[in-house]
This record gives C-alpha cells, structure tokens and sequence, in this order.
C-alpha cells in the first residue's frame, strides 16, 4: 500500500468515479495505480484546458465531487483559466498534481515549483502534502471543504516521493461530507416576509446557486405569492437557470451594462436576491451604481461574503436557498392580507400580458429574418429553439449569437440543463458539454459555441471521440471575436465607432472548423440553410456520435447584452 494507491482507495470509497487528467512523469504513480482499480475511469484530455473544463462540467451536472489530475508546474498554469472558472462557479473540484521528488526539490528541478502559491487565490484551499501520514488527512478535509458552502475547488499537491512511500496502517476512513441544509434565523425569516409582503412592487433576482441547492421548485412559489417578476443574473454571469423561462413571471436575465439595469430596475421598491452575488459587473459605465438608491434588498445566500457585500441589505439571510426559501414563503403567507394577496395576483396578470407580448415579438422578428443569408443570429437560436427535447443539456459559449434567446423563447423545459459562463475563462463550453454528458449519458446534450471560443480548447474533441460521447457542437461562425467589437463600440473607442478594428478578425486564412473536427475523429459538416439544419440537429441529438455542424452565420455588431 503506497500513498497514492491509498490516496485512490479513499477517493474510489467516497463515490469518485472519473478522474480527468493528462499525466506527466510525476503523475505517473497516479496513472500506474488506476490500472488495477475499476471502481475509477481515468479520462484522457489532451491538455489541461479540456481536463479541467471537463471536470468543471461533470462535477455541476452530477452535483458530485469532479477530480482532476494535472502535470506539475505547467500542468496548472495552463489549467488556470478554467480553474479561475470554477471558482466563480464555486464548482466542488479536487484539483491535484505531481509535485518533485523532495529528495532533489532543493536542487531546482526541471519542473517544480510553487504550487500552492498558483494555486492558492482561485481555491478555497491549496496544501502541499509533505508526508504520507497527512495524505488521508488532507484528503478529507479537502473533500469536505470543496463540498462545503460555499463550494468551491480545493487543491493538493503530490510529491513524487510521498506518492511513492509506504502506507501501511494509515487510517484510510474516506470523505464523508457534512449535511449542509442549514436554515436562515427565524426572527430575519419574518423580517424579510413583512417587507416582502408590504412591498408596492417587488422583484426577483436568482442566481445559479438557486438551482445548485435544488430550490427551483420554492423560488416559484415565493414569486408567485409575491406576483413578483423574476431575472436571471446579468447576461455576462447567468451561469445555470435558477427559474423556468416558459412561467409566465419570468422576466429574462439582467443586461450586461449597469445604465441598462439601473434602468430596468427603477420601478421596483423591494428586491429579493437569492443565490447570487449582488453584483457581478463586466465594464464600468455611469452609474456606477446598478441597483437604484431606492431599492431596500432582502438578500438569501448561503456565503456570508456576499450578503451585503456591494448594496447596503435591509435583511440579510445566511443559509440554505432551498430551506430559507420555503420558510419565506411560509413568512410572506402570513404577512398578507386579503388585500396584500389581491395586489400580487394583479401585478402577476400584468407582469404575464407583458412577459408574451415580448416573447410574441421575438418570435415575429425572427420570422422575418429567415430567408437571409448568412443566417442571423437570431434565425439560427431560433431554429435550435424549435427543436430541443425537453430533457436536453444546453451548453452555451456563444454570447452575441446566444443573446439568451433561448430563455426568451421559453425554450428550456427543464432548468437543470442549462450550462453558461460565470467566469469567462474560455474553452470552457465544448469541454463542459462533455463532462456533462459523462454524468448524464441517457440525455442530449447541444453546446453552443462561438468559434473563438470552441479554438480555445478544441483539443477535447479528441476526448469526445476517444470516449464515443455523443455530444452535438454547434459552432456560430462569423469568423470574428465579435464581443471584443462590440464592446469596443461600447466604450466609445474612436476607430470601433468607424468599425475599424485590429486582432479581432479570424479570416485571411479562414478556419476549417469542420477539418479541424474531423483530424480529431468528430464527424462534422457545414450547413447553411434552416431546413438542413433542422434535419441534421434532430439526427445528431439523437445519434450515437460526437458531430461537430459549422453555421457560418451574419457578422453584424450587435451588441452582447
């Protein structure tokens, strides 16, 4: 029994099923141990973006503990970025690497380096094991902390030497997380009911760790009580679907800009913030300051950093959103009268008139635009839109084609299926989309994805097809980073206003993205007219392959929010 193989019983004990990882001489052990372990696949990337992003992916579809296994020092740099992802997500991942042997760690080694110091701003808690008999003390506690709220990615460090050294006797107890549904006070329960339920015109705005904390089912209730309207995070951070797009209280995501949602908040005296952190901005623009003065918020979390962190909280509640919520409903009830409970169902019924108006209109937008070529944006959603099973897994890194046009067709019928950026690391959709599909094999699951995005880490097509994972990739291509025009247009710079523009333009050559597809073993086809998109979606979704379908679509500068 040597420290790794005890490292990989305890991981296989408590449930681990995958560990994503592309291996290096230090890694080797790890590698060499999974041989004779069934209980444990060892999923194959070819290169760390593509590892992590597909670890991120399994980890929030299975709502189960993702591991990765990377190489040393440039093993976690280039898995940076999709770690920085999944610490905005606060995805519960055990992020590992070899470390140098001890033995020559002094000497400067080719590889080594400071690990933990990398690693330590983007997790919850980055350690160096320096002996075999901490290994299976510092895997429960990262175990329990990851999983933890506020979850998040933990990080450990393997000497090649620790990996190696004997560990017999060791106490090999595996993780065994906490129950973690704890309930916010009573007294702040009832507080924030009273305000709720008094307020003239009250609003929702959910986050992901909504539906995280599989509160999607009471987050309705507390809104239809309130006959409140309810708004996705900002469209640059929407992350999962916290709220049904097709309920009639469902007022979209918030925009990207904080005029455009100072703007749309203005009506509303009291906002109820639950599972999000209030608020995640992506340019500065005056105001500075998205939530008007006016606004008293009730704020529903269970991170204690956030609850108050940017806006003044008239009400703070620290607990579990699915626990809290059906408390405050229970609180908002008594609060309201006869005449209280009469307000809500009229600001419904006008809430739902407007909700279809908007949705009628898109439908009639995107209508008449389906006979131009390229494709636009909007055609292109819209066609996708018509054809999704109700238990599809959407994955979206397309932002300017996407436009959450989906949600505002009321397309998703199930919220747990939703998949897009809270962190903006890219090369995270096409591999997300597979670790989604390695924890739900029995569901469709499309990606979405801009072709700069998807180049990114284009490599997890090999994986797909290594795997026979039958994921759709649908790549919007207008051949350009089209978000960085944009917002360039946004800022008011002097050459995007004359739509000149530097580094931002993939032509001259242009890529073959279905070449690139099939050098990695993905069958792939450009399609250019609605009716053969439709055919080749509805086949793809139900095939037994990964398929890769390249749209070239209008490269207009429309704006991302």
């Amino acid at each position: 029994m040597t420290g790794i193989h005890a490292f990989v019983q305890m991981l296989a004990e408590a449930g681990v099923r995958h560990i994503f990882g592309n291996p290096g001489t230090t890694e080797l052990p790890l590698n060499d141990a999974l041989v004779d372990e069934p209980r444990i696949n060892y999923v194959l990337g070819l290169q760390e973006i593509p590892v992590m992003a597909m670890a991120d992916g399994y980890a929030m579809a299975s709502r189960r503990l993702g591991v990765t296994n990377l190489h040393v020092s440039c093993g976690l740099g280039n898995a940076m970025g999709m770690l920085y992802n999944a610490f905005r997500e606060g995805t519960p991942l055990l992020v590992t690497a070899g470390q140098q042997d001890r033995r020559i760690k002094v000497e400067d080694p080719i590889l080594a380096g400071a690990l933990v110091d990398v690693a330590r701003p983007w997790t919850k808690w980055a350690c160096e094991v320096d002996r075999v008999e901490d290994l299976p003390n510092a895997l429960r506690r990262a175990v329990q902390m990851a999983l933890t709220p506020p979850t998040g990615p933990v990080f450990l460090a393997l000497p090649l030497d620790v990996q190696r050294a004997d560990a017999t006797g060791l106490d090999l107890t595996p993780p065994r997380p906490l129950d973690v549904r704890t309930r916010p006070p009573i007294e702040a329960l009832q507080a924030a009911g009273k305000l709720l339920a008094n307020a003239k015109n009250p609003a929702i705005i959910a986050g992901s760790r909504v539906l995280e904390a599989d509160a999607v089912t009471e987050l309705v209730a507390v809104a239809e009580q309130l006959g409140a309207p309810v708004y996705g995070e900002c469209a640059h951070t929407n992350g999962r679907q916290s709220f049904p797009c097709d309920h009639p209280l469902y007022g979209q995501t918030l925009p990207h800009w904080s005029p455009e949602i100072r703007q749309q908040l203005a009506e509303f005296d009291v906002l109820l913030c639950v599972g999000l952190d209030v608020l995640r901005l992506y340019v500065y623009f005056e105001p500075g300051r998205a939530i008007p003065d006016h606004c008293r918020i009730v704020h529903l979390d269970e991170d204690a950093y956030q609850i108050g962190k940017n806006y003044p909280t008239e009400v703070g509640l620290l607990g579990d959103a699915k626990v809290g919520l059906l408390e405050l409903n229970v609180a908002i009830t008594k609060a309201q009268d006869s005449g209280l409970r009469k307000s809500a169902a009229d600001r419904a019924a006008q809430r739902s008139a407007h909700h279809a108006a908007a949705r009628a209109a898109l439908r009639a937008t995107i209508a008449g635009e389906r006979d131009r070529r390229p494709m636009t944006n909007r055609v292109l959603m819209g066609t996708l839109a018509s054809l999704l099973p109700p238990d599809v897994a959407v994955i979206e890194e397309a932002v300017t084609t996407t436009n959450t046009t989906l949600q505002r067709l009321g397309a998703l019928k199930n919220c747990t299926g939703y998949f897009a950026h809270r962190g903006w690391a890219l090369g995270w959709g096409l591999n997300c989309a597979i670790g989604v599909k390695l924890a739900w094999p029995d569901r469709p699951v499309l990606a979405i994805l801009g072709e700069g995005a998807a180049l990114y880490g284009i490599q997890g097509l090999w994986s797909a097809a290594r795997y026979l994972l039958p994921v759709t990739f649908v790549i919007a291509n207008n051949a350009q980073y089209q978000i960085l025009k944009a917002g360039a247009r946004a800022l008011g710079l002097p050459a995007a206003q004359a739509e000149r523009f530097v580094g931002m333009d993939l032509r001259e050559p242009e890529i073959d993205m279905v070449g690139l597809a099939r050098s990695f073993g993905v069958e792939a086809e450009t399609v250019r007219s609605t009716d053969e998109l439709e055919s080749i979606i509805r086949t793809s979704l139900q095939g037994n392959r990964p398929r890769l379908i390249n749209v070239p679509i209008e490269g207009t500068l429309a704006g991302p929010g």
